[in-house]
């Protein structure tokens, strides 16, 4: 056993464990099968977002059982909890996908309320599905805990006619069987072996782009996303995971001593350089929101603007999760930015250690294939870049990682759609013309509720041949497995009588992600004209429960689309209860 010498009398513990008045709270340990020895040991969450809902989730419950074994070897007293997911996979493309971004929220909620009701002195929390690793985060950060994150692994690539499938070719088939180019027969072939194991979709989308953030930010141990999830080698992360929260609470190193303006900065990097997802947009702005830091859309979007892209990944490149860890992973990664002094080396991380001390640990060097090395990158650009203009004043973002320069621009008349199920109708008939930009407006945060993703959509134009032929503009979001030129988060939203609102059939667009700008061909005057004749938000029919309730707190997608004051508010913190 590693002997730790940690001073309970100061812990947020002993209000349920220590002295004689407590001794209704101790009867309900022993019920439980505790010791004496382990009641009087600091008490460690082990949070996971445990369920049947998705293959992302179904390996934590046992990847939870090595992280309580590493919790006990430290002389921690292990409590595993469970906390909701809505997995975007299934949610996509009806009505259920407004529960995901809203489920982010509940993640954080619950985790806090958790910890806080049962006084839980530290966390280790696991997660598999795109919206639970950033709602685990920002739950750790509001917290303000000692913390470690531990990834649950991305899924093995599936294999059909000598190729690596992944879900992403799944929705695309949809598209392609639509437009008459696959049979029925071939499609339900790929949609049988797509999917092969447990793990979170293989690709860089949402869930795989925030795991890498996990360990830039050092929130999570060196190369601990990398592993999918069947490997038996989770289970030593796992492991190490617990002892590790364990120094972590013996030298006070909280999560807001991790997660800094120079961390979240380190973390925006990996996003840009491996081409990751439009999501971490406002997944970052939320977890600095739980730190009390300015980080917004502006300022993730400033650094991928000037981090070069050199990591060649799905869904704009060749290669999925599996072979990224097969090269070496994120701290091979990172090691390639910091030769380029593109790392804050002095942040601290989960180990204890500086992010420049555990760099100086990696041997390996970039293959050339997977990870190219950074003096000769796929782009000069990260995969992700922000735009603005008079059709976004707040800002938007756009993936263009594997887009040639010439296909980064964009000019075209409007068609307009009110919501998404009426573009994926239009799509699906071909109502639409090359050279068109598609806008789905009213599915922003507020006036989705929910702000959808739009893979459905987009995923049936790329099946079409019609991915490089359209743009698609949206106050949504968009799947991490999306591509084509598509931007999302155009903001302020609809909803909030953003210039997306007063857009109609006909106005020109242009998008130009090289110059960062997209705007329409009107000036005030004619937009101020529209904005008094604007009707107000559409009505939805969410007019009751949680994501009524979500729709009256969620905030701008330019800070996160948070729904609570933040740090900045604080009037306590729970440690020092």
């Amino acid at each position: 056993m590693l002997k730790r010498d940690i001073d309970k009398s100061k812990l947020p513990s002993r209000h349920v464990t220590e002295g004689p008045s407590r001794a209704p709270h101790r009867s309900y340990y022993y019920a439980m099968g505790l010791s004496e020895e382990e009641i009087a040991q600091p008490f460690v969450g082990v949070a996971t977002c445990w369920n049947e809902a998705a293959p992302c989730n179904i390996a934590l419950n046992r990847q939870a059982q090595a992280v309580k074994l590493g919790v006990k070897h430290a002389n921690g007293t292990p409590r595993e909890f469970t906390t909701i997911t809505v997995t975007d996979g299934i949610a996509m493309g009806h009505e259920g996908m407004r529960s995901s971004l809203a489920s982010r929220e509940a993640i954080a909620d619950t985790v806090e309320l958790t910890m806080r009701g049962h006084c839980y002195d530290a966390i280790v929390g696991l997660a598999g599905c795109d919206k639970s690793l950033p709602g685990m985060m920002m739950a750790m950060v509001r917290l303000n805990v000692p913390s470690v994150f531990i990834y649950g692994g991305s899924i093995l690539p599936g294999r059909l006619d000598g190729k690596d499938v992944t879900v992403q070719d799944v929705f695309e088939a949809v598209g392609q069987h639509q437009a008459g180019n696959m049979s029925d027969e071939a499609l339900r072939t790929l949609e049988r072996v797509a999917c092969p194991s447990a793990g979170a979709c293989g690709g860089q989308f949402t869930a795989n782009t925030m795991a890498c953030v996990s360990e830039a930010l050092g929130l999570a141990l060196p190369n601990s996303s990398g592993a999918p999830a069947p490997y038996e080698s989770r289970d030593q992360y796992g492991v190490a995971s617990g002892e590790a929260v364990m120094v972590l609470l013996e030298k006070n190193i909280r999560a807001r001593d991790i997660v800094t303006l120079k961390s979240l900065q380190n973390a925006a990097r990996v996003v840009a350089c491996t081409g990751g997802s439009t999501n971490a947009g406002l997944h970052l702005p939320a977890i600095a929101h739980e730190a009390g830091i300015d980080f917004d859309l502006d300022d993730v979007c400033e650094i991928f603007r000037d981090t070069p892209y050199f990591v060649d990944l799905k869904p704009g490149g060749s290669y999925v999760a599996k072979d990224l860890y097969e090269a070496g992973g994120v701290p091979v990664v990172m090691k390639e930015l910091r030769k380029a002094g593109l790392m804050h080396e002095d942040c601290i991380t989960a180990t204890g250690r500086s992010m420049g001390e555990e760099l100086d640990l990696v041997e390996r060097e970039a293959d050339g294939k997977v990870i190219y090395p950074i003096e000769t990158p796929i782009t000069q650009t990260g995969g992700v870049v922000g735009l603005k203009g008079n059709l976004a004043p707040e800002g938007a973002i756009v993936k263009v990682a594997g887009m040639d320069e010439e296909q980064q621009v964009f000019t075209g008349p409007a068609r307009v759609f009110e919501c998404e199920e009426d573009a994926f109708a239009a799509v699906k008939a071909r109502e639409y013309k090359e050279g068109e930009v598609i806008v789905i407006r009213n599915e922003g945060p507020a006036g989705g509720p929910g702000m959808r993703e739009m893979l459905a959509t987009t995923s049936a134009l790329s099946g079409q041949g019609m991915g490089k032929k359209v743009a698609l503009i949206t106050d949504g979001r968009f799947s991490g497995a999306t591509r084509g030129f598509c931007v999302g988060h155009v903001g302020p939203e609809a909803a909030h009588g953003g210039p997306i609102a007063l857009i109609e059939n006909g106005d020109m667009i242009t998008i130009d992600a090289i110059k960062g700008e997209i705007s329409v061909a009107l000036d005030d005057a004619e937009l101020a004209r529209r904005k008094e004749q604007w009707a107000g938000p559409r009505e939805t029919i969410y007019a009751s429960g949680a994501l009524w309730k979500y729709a009256q707190l969620v905030g701008s997608s330019r800070l996160g689309a948070v729904t609570h004051p933040g740090a900045n508010a604080e009037k306590h913190v729970y440690m020092d209860l």
